[in-house]
């Protein structure tokens, strides 16, 4: 069977763009703005609160799936797909409810102004309710459970929810059935964060909401109506973060605002009566303390945690004596290109800590047993925070490498504990962080790649020293063996200078040369900027994200020039001698393909054949052919010449093409690859056709060849993005087929040409991708693993697994594996 891919990507969340200012200013002083704040809970489990950055407008760099990982394990736990084409703003995590009750609850908010609760059990699915009314994008959302007193013996769950349309929901939800019970209209404001709880020793909701006009609006609820009690004056900016905690009988509320204070409200009672119309009757003591850090609050004993955009978490508790909150713990980053932390979290017990970067990344830090104040950093999943547009399997199979349009290319590997049979994937490298968005890439070697981005200039990258050190210890893989092929003077790392793209590369010497920190100091004016150095470290373990950013970069050894416009496409042969690459175009002259010697990196030869831009190119696994795919609908095959020497460099002339009268697409053709013996190759289209062309016969001498259609026309119901033909067949002796959509899913077929003409029944559907396990948006890219590599039996997986990975726009990548016997997804 097909297991459900191991997602790799999809960063954490970032924030929401900031609303037009309506009042105030940013406050001079330098001083940070203040965030979300979570407080420790006791009653409810706390979740993971995430809100998505739009990128240029609703529906652009979305985070439309949930992952809720597994501490510790650097994967995720439970994966489901939320079904939207828009962003992911918010979402609220609730443990059961009861400790025999298995199931659990999220609530979710997203910029398709739609509010969804979703029922988990045993880590499947239950069902989702979509919660419609709003008009405008989900800010915030938060639930609790609630007996009413018209029905007491039924358990309900209350759910608000804020959207930018100034409004507040009250929703009540009893099994299947989703009542709207009220709608708190602000006029002109947005309620930016809000919060349920319960009076002390009552079943009374309180609503907290905090806006962008400065003050919290307390509400009560009064026969299943919020009715506005007070407001609490004191922030001078907009309130970014709200939270209830119960300590004992007393109930607390912490609040965060631009202004970069946190404070904290204690309310109590003064009389039992709700139908008192006087404001005293609840009353709030206020804490105010000024902070330099900016988003986020969360208790255990009684603590406080915040998250700022000046790359810190700290851990408040009051003093026993005076009762003023005090700095406990500060964790957070020092360097690097981070832009700070947006949102934090405690887990259930409080010895976990977890906050979301601008960038993306997750930072968890656990309380060690021995020392309460010290915290270490542990595993978290990473992964890209935009979409993902290109990955390659190693030649071996053993890692992979991504780029995506978040300016950076990610190696991902699996850490094989010793003396363990657990294996979990994991980013272990970045070895590119660029300043254009990137596109494509192509393998040269194990460790060698060229990338292309946003710009004319295509980038040759080779591993350093300390990575393959690094790759064979969390690998557990032996260094000797893996080095053998490589010259002894490789650089031991990268870093990038000051106001420059290009990764310089650091040898031993350099490293010796570094002034320490006191010569740092004595020599400081305080005006230099600071080249972040490269530190060689070995690990055991994969890296964490400050590691990431700062030592796991590769030198750049070579630019290639040539092109006129952006790098769209590239491709190597498998002999690993020649390198492809194509641009974007307009006219016939820039869709050229530019061939290159990858041991001199001289331009080979021109390929002008397309007037649009070339999308994809793939060479036969015999290396006797390049297949190209174009925006003007027609794809071109060349064949490469012998030569009298094979010092010369191979020559390739047009051995068949299509044309507006010979094309069967009639749609842009986004995707090619080739069947395992040469002799077919494959295109998909965006007119949702998947045609097999051929035979290629490459002892064929004639100047130009007529290679029609040899199956029929495969419909798969959608746009194709992507396709991908398996290195081996199955037991039938058919080729097996993955295609990937413009909606996400991944449908897997078998093909084998018949006798019959036309071709009929040449075509098997044998699976495709479940709704959980399919990508949200769409597929950019679709590799099998050589089939050859050791990654299976060292496994303990045998020839009849077959795994290919995916990536997409919704930035994930992911790895499925396929029983070649069965082909069926369980």
């Amino acid at each position: 069977p097909l297991w459900p891919g191991r997602a790799l990507g999809s960063g954490a969340a970032s924030a929401p763009p900031r609303p037009p200012r309506k009042r105030g200013a940013d406050h001079a002083g330098g001083r940070a703005r203040a965030g979300a704040v979570p407080f420790p809970r006791r009653k409810c489990a706390a979740g993971l609160a995430l809100t998505r950055r739009q990128h240029g407008g609703a529906g652009a760099g979305d985070l439309s799936r949930v992952l809720l990982p597994e501490p510790g394990a650097g994967r995720p736990e439970l994966e489901f797909r939320t079904g939207r084409a828009f962003g992911l703003r918010h979402v609220l995590f609730r443990g059961a409810l009861r400790p025999a009750a298995p199931s659990t609850e999220l609530v979710s908010g997203g910029s398709d102004n739609q509010v969804i609760h979703w029922e988990i059990e045993n880590n499947q699915l239950l069902k989702a309710v979509c919660l419609h009314g709003h008009e405008g994008p989900v800010n915030a959302v938060h639930a609790v459970y609630q007996r009413r007193a018209s029905d007491a013996a039924a358990l309900h769950i209350l759910i608000v929810s804020a959207a930018s349309d100034s409004t507040v929901r009250v929703w009540s939800k009893k099994g299947s059935e989703v009542t709207c019970l009220q709608t708190l209209n602000f006029g002109d404001g947005v309620t930016l964060a809000l919060c349920l709880s319960f009076l002390p020793d009552t079943d009374v909701p309180v609503l907290v909401c905090g806006d962008d006009d400065c003050k919290i609006h307390l509400f009560v609820q009064q026969n299943d109506q919020f009715q506005k009690v007070l407001f609490l004056r004191g922030h001078e900016d907009w309130i970014r973060g709200v939270e209830w905690a119960t300590f004992g009988k007393d109930l607390f509320l912490a609040s965060c605002s631009q202004d970069c204070l946190i404070r904290i409200w204690k309310l109590y009672i003064k009389s039992t009566s709700l139908d008192s119309q006087d404001d005293d009757s609840i009353r709030l003591r206020e804490n105010t303390f000024i902070i330099e850090n900016e988003n986020g609050v969360q208790q255990q004993p009684m603590r406080l945690l915040s998250a700022s955009m000046d790359k810190t978490m700290i851990l408040w508790a009051p003093d026993e004596e005076s009762g003023v909150w005090l700095e406990q713990v500060r964790v957070g980053e020092v360097g690097g290109n981070t832009l700070g932390f947006y949102d934090c979290q405690f887990s259930e017990d409080g010895s976990m800590i977890i906050a979301h970067a601008f960038h993306g990344a997750l930072h968890l830090w656990k309380q060690s047993a021995a020392n309460s104040k010290e915290w270490t950093p542990e595993i978290v999943i990473s992964g890209h925070f935009d979409g993902v547009q290109d990955l390659m399997w190693d030649p071996e199979g053993e890692f992979i490498i991504t780029v995506g349009t978040d300016q950076t290319t990610r190696l991902f590997a699996p850490w094989k504990r010793k003396g363990q049979s657990q294996v979990t994937w994991h980013e272990i490298a970045r070895p590119q962080i660029h300043g254009y968005d990137l596109k494509c890439l192509a393998m040269i070697n194990r460790f060698q790649f060229v990338s292309g981005a946003d710009e004319k200039v295509l980038r040759v990258f080779s591993a350093p020293r300390n990575f393959v050190e690094n790759f064979c210890a969390i690998t557990n893989q032996s260094l000797n063996h893996v080095l053998c092929n490589h010259d002894g003077d490789l650089p031991e790392g990268a870093t990038v200078p000051a106001l420059g793209l290009s990764n310089k590369a650091v040898f031993q010497g350099d490293i010796a040369t570094q002034p320490s920190e006191e010569e740092q100091l004595l020599t400081n004016t305080g005006f230099e900027y600071h080249q972040v150095a490269f530190q060689p470290s070995i690990l055991t373990e994969p890296p964490t994200e400050d590691h990431l950013l700062q030592n796991t970069l590769w030198p750049e050894v070579q630019k290639l020039y040539g092109h006129g416009y952006e790098i769209f496409c590239v491709a190597c042969n498998n002999a690993k001698t020649l390198l492809a690459s194509a641009c974007k175009a307009a006219k016939k002259e820039h869709a050229a393909i530019i061939l290159w010697n990858t041991a001199s990196w001289k331009q080979v030869q021109n390929l002008v054949f397309h007037s649009l831009t070339v999308t994809q190119m793939a060479f036969s696994p015999n290396d006797k052919f390049l297949l190209a795919v174009s925006r003007d609908r027609t794809w071109s095959l060349w064949k490469r010449q012998d030569t009298i020497s094979p010092e010369l460099d191979p020559i390739f002339t047009l051995f068949a093409f299509t044309n507006k009268i010979t094309a069967v697409h009639s749609r842009i053709i986004w995707s090619c690859d080739w069947s395992p013996d040469s002799k077919y190759f494959f295109t998909g289209s965006r007119d949702k056709k998947v045609v097999v062309w051929g035979e290629c016969d490459s002892s064929d001498d004639s100047i130009e060849h007529s290679i029609g259609p040899c199956s029929s026309v495969l419909d798969v119901g959608g746009a194709v993005t992507a396709v991908s033909i398996c290195p081996v067949l199955n037991l039938s002796l058919r080729y097996i087929v993955a295609v990937g959509l413009e909606r996400g899913k991944i449908c897997i077929y078998t093909w084998k040409k018949t006798d019959q003409v036309p071709e009929v029944n040449d075509w098997t559907r044998c699976v495709e991708t479940s709704q959980s396990q399919s990508h949200t948006l769409a597929i950019k890219k679709l590799c099998w693993k050589n089939c050859k590599g050791k990654t299976e039996q060292e496994e303990g997986e045998g020839a009849e697994w077959l795994h290919f990975a995916s990536c997409g726009e919704d930035h994930t990548v992911k790895i499925h594996k396929v029983n070649r016997s069965a082909l069926q997804w369980t």
